[in-house]
């Protein structure tokens, strides 16, 4: 799953967590539902963008969300749990456009011959796949009243614009379709809600997602491309990298002031990702920023020594001390607990992993059992340290009550009433 909105789930807390999870499980169903299983490959974080935009704006039918949620069945990425998930015409037009912007991306990458698409078989079947998406795709469009030309038009204007592009050429010039693209896609989530006047507001906050997404790509891509010859936007038309922070900066100032002018039913959950999470994604993408989270590994933490600190995972008082992290100070490594289970021999514990890892609990799941240990671990997402993470905005819609308590955007002037 791709994007550069990708929120820490300590950040968001329970309740827009449950929000974030809920459109990006109803995506996901959604590109089932229309068009099978495998449409599924296309689920991105960004499509879902559109989803949260809808349901921001839209009115609830008698204070519930009836019309908005379902329930739906047990997955493995939720730890085989059932989970209220977004649907209706936000979700539909999310998935509308994810196939659409999938299909020109696996069309591009046949252009360039990537990978194994440079083998003529391969790249028959994935034209056959794109062309498939892209039908698929102005269908459900069509559905939800979207005119998918328009983001197929931006994707042909793409290919010659990049053909033509050269040292003299602006970088915005480069990145003008995916802005018109996704400006069409943010504007069209307003008349679905019924708040035809959101549009413009919305057009100028897509116009500038789609410019800041296309930058970070561009960014993180530079590296990678130059070592095999690829085109690159920003190598292609001579821009710096501080050049492409300062327009990237003044995107997410854009879309801040933008949002200023949307009507929301419910926007803490944009807000959040819009206003808070872009800057990080920005970051991110430059390197000069990364989350306070330490990754320890599909099966829990490595073996050896740990790093000293106030909150290292040796400390007694750290909350995931357990029997798998003995106290340093060599007593009773179980501390009173049950034994641990035996262990599992080589093959059987291979035969575990691989199930852990195809079913996504080694990343999603609460808990789940490690494959040779049979210890008890927490998922990939979920068994990590905070150090500059906070839960406060999950009390409330807009930050009123924390930006100037824990969230440290008091003066960020991202419209919040602080």
């Amino acid at each position: 799953m791709f994007g550069i909105v990708r929120p820490c789930r300590h950040r968001l807390g329970e309740r827009l967590t449950a929000q974030w999870t809920a459109h990006l499980c109803g995506l996901c169903l959604a590109l089932r539902g229309d068009h099978g299983q495998f449409a599924r490959i296309v689920t991105n974080y960004d499509g879902l963008l559109i989803s949260v935009l809808t349901e921001a704006q839209a009115q609830r039918d008698d204070g519930k969300d009836g019309r908005l949620r379902r329930t739906a069945g047990p997955c493995p990425l939720r730890g085989m749990r059932t989970a209220s998930v977004a649907r209706g015409e936000g979700a539909r037009l999310a998935a509308a456009v994810s196939l659409v912007l999938a299909s020109a991306k696996v069309r591009d990458h046949v252009a360039d011959r990537d990978g194994l698409l440079a083998r003529r078989p391969v790249a028959l079947a994935a034209r056959k796949v794109a062309a498939s998406w892209g039908r698929a795709g102005a269908r459900t469009g069509a559905d939800v009243g979207f005119d998918t030309a328009v983001l197929v038009d931006a994707v042909d204007r793409q290919t010659g614009i990049e053909a033509l592009a050269g040292p003299a050429t602006p970088i915005l010039t480069v990145t003008e379709p995916t802005e018109t693209a996704t400006a069409a896609a943010f504007a069209h989530t307003a008349h679905l809600a019924g708040r035809p006047g959101n549009a413009a507001p919305l057009a100028e906050a897509g116009r500038l997602f789609g410019r800041l997404a296309h930058l970070l790509d561009a960014v993180e891509d530079r590296a990678a491309d130059a070592a095999r010859g690829a085109w690159n936007p920003l190598t292609a038309t001579g821009t710096s990298l501080a050049e492409a922070r300062r327009l990237a900066d003044d995107a997410v100032h854009g879309i801040r002031l933008a949002l200023r002018d949307v009507e929301f039913r419910d926007g803490g959950l944009a807000h959040r990702l819009l206003v808070h999470e872009l800057p990080r994604s920005v970051d991110r993408a430059f390197g000069t920023e990364s989350c306070g989270h330490t990754p320890q590994g599909a099966f829990g933490p490595p073996p050896g020594p740990y790093a000293p600190g106030p909150q290292a995972p040796h400390d007694p008082d750290h909350p995931h001390h357990g029997p798998h992290h003995p106290h340093p100070g060599g007593g009773d490594p179980f501390d009173g607990k049950p034994p641990r289970p035996g262990k599992r021999g080589l093959l059987a514990g291979c035969a575990v992993a691989l199930g852990v890892c195809c079913t996504c609990r080694a990343c999603c799941a609460e808990e789940f059992e490690g494959p040779w240990s049979r210890e008890k671990r927490s998922g990939w997402c979920r068994d990590r340290d905070c150090e500059d993470c906070c839960d406060c905005c999950d009390a409330c819609s807009n930050c009123a009550d924390c930006c100037g308590n824990c969230c440290s955007c008091d003066g960020c002037d991202c419209g919040c009433d602080c």
